[in-house]
């Protein structure tokens, strides 16, 4: 069953949940049109609120590093999926290097890598973890917290590839978001597939181009299903020259905040709802909640002047400072796991929907981000979800269908991602 909705079943959402169930078919060729002129990335998570009046990625990474929290019963799919990806890229590939993260120390992180380790494994290569950390000088052994373990290994380049001691990769899967920039020893490699590529790295990659690509997808699927894109769609906007510490940018900050707050009512008040609008002001680039702030007036701005929470929001991961932010549609949640509040995260790889799990969080509103410190995950409402959706199920009803309709928004989110990659491909052929 579905996780308790506070919305009641004849709710909106479920008007929304029939939509796109009858209208599978012509989705699923949709897209399927669509991953014919388009690249999808190689995976990808998407952050998905449910408010009960409309549904909406709030955040898509292309360096998803929660692979722990899927269950074993989901393995399969992403073992299928990982196949499917790498024969596309490199069929004859034998040896695959995994990149993570930095913080060798983080055991929950490297949990992930151990899975990303199995699932690549098990879809027929050779695994290994190559750090360019410079902590990692020689193989190093990490046990964690379930006792299982993981070899670090620091990574060698040489002219022209990248490897380890007696291991020679035709694939580098990069587990790392790269937000201090591509370190030198990652370019000018030759002859080895590097994936992501870099400029999916938050070096390059902004929220706000994302998004843009994603109103774009959003409205074309909305005029397939006879929807108002908005019920899927978060509005958003970016401020840019802002700083925190000189209250450089403020003003206009301010006025983007209240010309994105103004939309909202109109479009609350079109629908009815009877919700106080807000908006998540967020560094453009960049992962985790660092300097995330949930708005519900200009002024409340003024807070950040003069006080602590200023230099928290000036900064974001690796100690890069925030200049430009995305001024992003507020979406509550109204999912809730244990009593406490809680949002689906979708896994996917290549163009398939693998897996997924709730992000909860006690301490935390409907109107908060979730990805903080103190967060937990609870795969066991995803359990079900490789299951195909149930026709004639009532909406609301079916963990199925309902786990249908956060794959179909997962998946356009998805394809925002690689029309967003496109855009930035540095190699890409430009014409006159």
């Amino acid at each position: 069953m579905v996780p308790h909705l506070i919305t009641a079943l004849t709710g909106p959402i479920n008007e929304l949940e029939q939509r796109i169930l009858d209208s599978m078919p012509a989705i699923e060729r949709w897209f399927r049109l669509e991953w014919m002129e388009h690249t999808p990335p190689f995976y990808t998570s998407v952050d998905i609120r449910n408010a009960g009046f409309k549904l909406a990625p709030v955040d898509t990474n292309l360096f998803p590093g929660g692979w722990n929290h899927l269950t074993n019963e989901m393995l399969p799919l992403a073992v299928q999926a990982a196949m499917a990806a790498i024969e596309k890229i490199c069929p004859e590939a034998r040896n695959l290097l995994i990149i993570p993260e930095n913080h060798s120390n983080n055991t929950f992180y490297l949990s992930n890598v151990v899975q990303l380790q199995r699932i690549f494994n098990m879809a027929g290569l050779n695994v290994r973890v190559g750090s360019i950390s410079p902590e990692i000088k020689k193989p190093t052994l990490v046990t964690l917290p379930d006792g299982e373990t993981v070899t670090l290994e620091p990574v060698i380049r040489t002219k022209r590839r990248l490897g380890l001691k007696d291991f020679d990769p035709c694939t580098i899967l990069l587990n790392n978001d790269l937000s201090a920039g591509p370190p030198g020893i990652l370019e000018d490699l030759h002859e080895q597939y590097l994936l992501p590529p870099l400029h999916a790295g938050w070096s390059v990659r902004r929220k706000s181009r994302h998004f843009q690509s994603y109103e774009e997808v959003a409205k074309r699927l909305g005029k397939l299903l006879g929807i108002d894109p908005w019920l899927i769609n978060p509005l958003s906007s970016r401020s840019e020259g802002v700083d925190f510490h000189t209250e450089a940018g403020l003003e206009q900050l301010r006025g983007a905040v209240d010309a994105q707050l103004t939309k909202v009512r109109r479009k609350y008040k079109e629908y009815g709802i009877n919700e106080k609008p807000f908006v998540i002001v967020k560094p453009d680039n960049g992962t985790q909640a660092m300097g995330v702030l949930t708005v519900r007036d200009a002024k409340d701005l003024d807070a950040l002047v003069g006080r602590k929470p200023r230099g928290k929001s000036a900064i974001v991961k690796d100690g890069q400072a925030v200049h430009d932010v995305i001024i992003q549609e507020g979406v509550l949640t109204r999912e809730r796991v244990h009593e406490a509040v809680a949002e689906p995260v979708v896994y996917m790889m290549d163009r398939y929907v693998v897996g997924g799990f709730y992000r909860m969080h006690a301490e935390r509103g409907v109107d908060e981000s979730l990805a903080a410190p103190g967060a937990s995950f609870v795969p066991l409402a995803f359990k079900h979800s490789t299951h195909l959706p149930q026709p004639g199920a009532r909406p609301g009803a079916s963990a199925p269908n309902r786990f249908y309709m956060y794959g179909v928004v997962a998946r356009l989110a998805m394809l925002a991602a690689s029309y967003e990659l496109e855009a930035t491909d540095p190699e890409a052929e430009v014409y006159d």
